[in-house]
């Protein structure tokens, strides 16, 4: 439970940014004890998964995974080696809800969600998943992620087929067999019904905006920890989603 919350950016482009200096001076003193208080949100190292995808040839495939606000998953993975693209977006629900105002009252079936594209000769949807598992959110937390509470920050994962549904399903009974994390798993495997990217200011939120105090607060740490905790995944340089504003 966080003694302390930091508010998600604001509902506009660009309000609230003029603050952004004297706000990251705030962030930066209370950082400290604010990840004190996160240490449920630490990252947790985990085996790789027994079963993983079959890579035959050089090709493109896609992820999509819910791990609450979808800022730091994507900043997560947008520096893990083998992946080509990462966009922001809701996952869940229907198209004609998928925008952040309409998502934000948790009432559309949306999760805030990210939608990877990767080699997997370079790194294998199992791979991703012990990032997902162990980096980018944590598991044990029911329809929430440190300061966001609501259906729409849940942890799920988003099979784009029977071998990825099989993957995740048999990687989340190794983790709870091994006794992994502190609770229980909640994380849900639910069917793909389509993905809608975010509105163009989400995009690469965590690179665009770095002193952002939720992002100095909430993400920042998670992109440190991959680079300690996978240093053979991780690109120092992110590859970023092109985006027409």
């Amino acid at each position: 439970m966080h003694t302390t919350s930091t508010p998600k950016a604001p509902r506009s482009k660009h309000s609230g940014f003029a603050r952004l200096a004297a706000c990251a001076a705030i962030a930066a003193s209370v950082f400290a004890a604010q990840r004190i208080a996160n240490s449920a949100e630490a990252a947790t190292k985990i085996p790789p998964p027994a079963q993983d995808e079959k890579v035959v040839a050089t090709h493109s495939e896609t992820a999509v995974f819910a791990g609450g606000c979808f800022w730091g998953v994507q900043g997560v993975f947008e520096h893990v080696r083998g992946v080509k693209q990462v966009a922001a977006g809701y996952t869940g629900g229907a198209a004609n809800t998928a925008q952040y105002e309409t998502v934000s009252d948790g009432k559309t079936g949306h999760a805030e969600s990210v939608q990877i594209t990767y080699d997997p000769t370079q790194i294998t949807y199992g791979r991703l998943l012990q990032i997902f598992f162990s980096v980018a959110h944590d598991p044990t937390e029911l329809d929430y992620q440190g300061p966001d509470h609501g259906t729409q920050y849940r942890s799920a994962i988003f099979p784009a087929n029977p071998e990825q549904r099989s993957i995740a399903l048999s990687y989340i009974a190794q983790l709870e067999k091994a006794h992994v994390f502190e609770g229980p798993i909640v994380t849900r495997v639910e069917d793909f019904k389509g993905f809608y990217p975010a509105e163009a200011y989400h995009q690469n939120f965590l690179v665009n905006h770095p002193d952002y105090p939720y992002i100095v607060i909430n993400d920042l740490p998670k992109v440190s920890e991959l680079k300690h905790m996978f240093p053979d995944l991780y690109r120092n340089d992110p590859v970023l989603l092109k985006v027409s504003n």
